[in-house]
């Protein structure tokens, strides 16, 4: 019990004696970690006008805040006179780096392609892409995931290693997209009066002259209830939220100046065949008819 007693009372005068180095230590610590957020500022507001990638930027101020931090905590540690525990430490992490690294070797990928990601030109913050059966706005690239956010206000996660390794589609790359629309006339209609017709009221709403382009019209096929067209035409945009919206307002258009020409867009028509199998006497049937 006096062991006891005694080691304690050494802890004690131990703590008592460091104090100071202990108070010294905090102090470090919270201006390394106060540093370490205005230097991320810093960084970001002055590499703004510099490179245009928001993704680059938010990179350099992350890994220059880091080091100021573990700087601060190392100075802190060094003041707590854990010099020997340092060195205690990296010499285990030379040793168990090889068996970490095969541990973490998705970790690791995930942050080499952050990186990578990073520094592409074709893929920045803000951009509207479609990858892996997903389509949003590229909210965050960071050292672990890619993250997008869908047109319902979801966000979607993805490992970056899986956005470096499989092909992407992005739309903010142009500022021009062209819309394809098919639709279907009766067999009936003049079709050179629809093709015209056709032309002229996306040329109405959608003015080509400013891509040097012009509608483009097709007719595609003899459907079950309508010869079948194919139109397409360009329009401003750099997701595909606005290309619903010409969709939509092109499809409005063409129905309007159809039902003005008296143009029938049909539905689907069947028709149905009976057959006599049962051999029914006709006469007798008249017969029975007339009784009744």
């Amino acid at each position: 019990m006096d062991k006891i007693i005694e080691k304690l009372q050494n802890w004690k005068d131990i703590f008592i004696k460091n104090i100071p180095n202990l108070a010294i230590a905090m102090v470090v610590v919270v201006i390394a970690y106060f540093a370490s957020r205005a230097i991320n500022s810093f960084i970001t507001k002055t590499l703004s006008n510099k490179i245009k990638q928001e993704s680059v930027r938010n990179l350099v101020s992350r890994v220059a805040s880091a080091i100021i931090f573990l700087t601060g905590l190392y100075i802190a540690m060094t003041v707590l006179k854990f010099d020997d525990t340092l060195k205690a430490i990296v010499s285990a992490a030379g040793v168990s780096g090889i068996v970490i690294g095969l541990a973490l070797q998705g970790t690791l990928s995930n942050t080499i392609s952050g990186v990578v990601l990073s520094f592409r030109q074709n893929l920045n913050i803000g951009n509207w892409v479609e990858t892996n059966g997903y389509a949003g706005e590229v909210i965050d690239i960071n050292l672990n995931y890619f993250v997008i956010k869908e047109a319902d206000n979801n966000m979607v996660v993805i490992p970056n290693k899986t956005i470096l390794e499989s092909p992407f589609k992005n739309y903010s790359l142009t500022t021009k997209m062209r819309v394809a629309l098919e639709c279907g006339v009766e067999y009936g209609a003049d079709l050179e009066r629809v093709e015209e017709l056709t032309r002229q009221t996306i040329q109405d709403n959608f003015d080509q002259k400013q891509f040097d382009k012009s509608v483009e019209f097709y007719f595609t096929e003899f459907g079950d209830s309508s010869i079948n067209f194919l139109c397409r035409f360009w329009i401003e945009s750099e997701n595909a939220l606005e290309r619903l919206k010409g969709k939509s307002k092109a499809i409005i258009e063409i129905k309007k100046a159809f039902d003005k020409e008296d143009i029938n867009i049909p539905f689907p028509i069947r028709t149905l065949e009976f057959t006599n199998k049962l051999n029914v006497n006709n006469d007798i049937a008249k017969k029975n008819i007339s009784a009744n």
